[in-house]
């Protein structure tokens, strides 16, 4: 076994690896650049090498320096995680000429599944089925046109080089395909300097299901189980299970004897995944099932956990021991299959703004009760803190939140109570979005295929979970709380003299909020002399009176601007967590999630009520060039 390695990637990925490795006694190496000076994973390893600034290209993208971290830090084998440079194929060769073990496949397995085009080729060779298209070498215009019509429409046009969702395309008519070609081609240049495509047959119904395999230098190759991944937006992940849900037997070892035959074809070594599109005839006819070779990922997956969790073995430490020369440490036969996981996919993102990328502070980060990289009941994986920036140089993810539960419906109820648990304040984050997906018939029954976000959309995006009344309850009681100065028994109002509430000897009491809800600006009064019996809350919201009995508002975290209270509303009991960042109070319940905005009108005060003109930019980038100078006419 090696005795130090160095892990060339970052964040959760980064901390995983060194999680195992340091349980096995190997020394880590981390590499960082300029905006990850202070992360977590730089923290966790023992050793650490800045390789450049903030931006991927100027970093975690030069395996020259890479390269020379782990020979001047004495690392015998690089493990390159996922993404960056896991599947280069350049890399995973300069590595072994470097004397340096790559913990991955041969460059020549790399490059062999590299081109969707070129694999897909191979794997009809090797038995692998395929799903109806064209894949040659011919990129005429004209010629694809004709294999699209052969083939018949719908049609799905992807970059042979492609992956993540890019260079891809819808074509639903003979009259759109030559311009949608150019489009992908186009995005297949920029994004991959290649711009070969492959035309196939778009598959009704389509649910995405991945195998997970691994190889060694022995010559023996085991699948673990199947994945579901079929919920996804803009072709991109949202969540993953395993087992896959209405798989029938049959199908699960066919599916698996194909993705060993593909591993094979390339004489795979390490860990792997084979990805199949399955064609549905109906949601609940496994044995109509169709599945066809999509693609090959060469690496470890975002999610593993899932197959972790069900089979209970560690796919890391599996991965440096074959690595190292050693076998496969199971035979098909021993693996067996446990309960059932799910895997949450948590991302700094906006849901309810076509899921555009968030950057900021994470102001708080509370997380359920859960273990870090090792399996359990909830799990948690990630590469940062509270306090961190969510930077725009690299991936949106936060987190990965994965349950284990012994039937899929104890898994769902366990995630869904994690998220509810989970607290992420200071940037838009996607954590009620999953809650809604949990909550919807598609994902109940299940009822899954790649559409189910679009099917579902009206139950998924711009969701109040909770009334509006009962958090101006909540942001009531937190202010309460906040002005109640006995600190031998916060939250209770015992006399006039000891809170900051404005109160008058002769006068009615009453106190105005502000808030601000989305673009909505309401005016909410509470008036203290209805307040009795140790805390009836009468609010009048503009015309509407509610009225909701506080049970207690306590203060037993360490931020002076958090709270929790508890109230009755409605015939119900209801608890919030309140936290406060200047004039924004973030209220969580077990129903879901609700921001408001508490105008101070004093800090206002004296401000123009006009503003210069400006534009904002919906989400991060960089500005290249301004196309006209001031005194132009546009």
């Amino acid at each position: 076994m090696f005795e130090k390695i160095l892990i060339a990637n970052r964040g959760e990925i980064a901390c995983r690896v060194a999680t195992t490795a340091k349980r096995l006694g190997i020394k880590t190496v981390a590499v960082y650049s300029d905006a990850d000076a202070n992360s977590k994973h730089v923290e966790v390893c023992d050793e650490a090498v800045h390789i450049g600034s903030s931006s991927v290209k100027e970093s975690y993208l030069q395996w020259q320096k890479i390269l020379q971290a782990a020979k001047q830090t004495g690392a015998q084998a690089i493990h390159p995680g996922y993404g960056f440079l896991s599947e280069n194929e350049a890399f995973a060769k300069a590595c072994t000429e470097a004397g340096l073990v790559f913990i991955g496949p041969h460059p020549h397995s790399i490059q062999a599944m590299g081109l969707k085009a070129e694999s897909k080729q191979l794997m009809q060779k090797a038995g692998v089925p395929l799903v109806p298209g064209y894949h040659g070498k011919d990129q005429h215009p004209d010629l694809l046109k004709k294999e699209a019509d052969a083939i018949g429409y719908p049609v799905l046009i992807k970059a042979s080089a492609g992956g993540g969702g890019k260079g891809m395309r819808l074509v639903e008519s003979p009259d759109d395909f030559l311009e949608a070609l150019a489009s992908c081609q186009r995005e297949a240049r920029n994004s991959f300097g290649d711009d070969a495509v492959l035309v196939e047959k778009y598959v009704q119904r389509p649910r995405h299901i991945e195998i997970q395999i691994f190889g060694d230098s022995h010559g023996n190759i085991v699948y673990l189980y199947e994945r579901d991944c079929s919920v996804q937006r803009r072709h991109q992940k949202v969540l993953e299970e395993a087992p896959a849900p209405g798989m029938s037997q049959a199908l699960r070892e066919q599916m698996g004897a194909a993705a060993v035959a593909a591993a094979k074809a390339v004489q795979y070594v390490g860990a792997g995944t084979v990805e199949f599109i399955v064609e549905q005839q109906a949601y609940d006819q496994p044995e109509k099932m169709n599945f066809y070779f999509m693609e090959m990922n060469t690496r470890l997956q975002v999610e593993h956990p899932v197959t972790e969790a069900i089979t209970q073995l560690d796919l890391v430490e599996w991965q440096l021991r074959v690595a190292a020369g050693q076998p496969i440490p199971l035979q098909q036969h021993q693996i067996c299959c446990q309960g059932h996981a799910i895997e949450a996919r948590i991302c700094a993102e906006n849901p309810d703004n076509q899921f555009l990328p968030a950057t900021g502070k994470l102001l708080t980060y509370r997380k359920p009760a859960a273990s870090a990289f090792l399996t359990s009941p909830v799990r948690i994986d990630d590469g940062v803190r509270q306090g961190d920036e969510i930077s725009p140089y690299y991936d949106s993810m936060i987190a990965k939140l994965i349950v284990h539960g012994e039937t899929r419906q104890h898994a769902l109820s366990l995630l869904d109570k994690a998220l509810s648990q989970l607290h992420i304040v200071g940037l838009a984050n996607n954590v009620q979005f999953l809650r809604h997906v949990l909550a919807t018939r598609s994902f109940k029954q299940p009822l899954l295929d790649t559409a189910l976000i679009e099917r579902e959309k009206d139950q998924l995006f711009h969701q109040q979970a909770i009334p509006f009344e009962l958090a101006t309850a909540a942001m009531v009681a937190h202010q309460l709380q906040q002005a109640t100065v006995t600190s031998n028994n916060p939250g209770h109002w015992q006399d006039p003299f000891t809170q900051a509430d404005g109160f008058q000897a002769h006068a009615q009491s009453v106190r105005f909020f502000k808030i601000l809800s989305g673009e909505k600006n309401i005016l909410a009064q509470f008036d203290y002399s209805k307040t009795v019996n140790q805390g009836n809350l009468s609010i009048q919201i503009d015309n509407s009176n509610i009225s909701a009995v506080l049970q207690w508002a306590a203060s037993n975290k360490t931020d002076s601007n958090e709270s929790e209270c508890e109230f009755f509303w409605q015939g119900q009991i209801y608890r919030a967590e309140n936290y406060k960042h200047k004039e924004q109070i973030y209220i969580f319940m077990n129903q879901g999630f609700i921001q408001l905005g508490l105008i101070d009108e004093l800090t206002h005060a004296g401000e123009s009520q006009s503003h210069a003109g400006r534009l904002t930019a919906p989400m991060p980038g960089k500005i290249l060039s301004f196309a006209v100078s001031a005194g132009d006419t546009v």
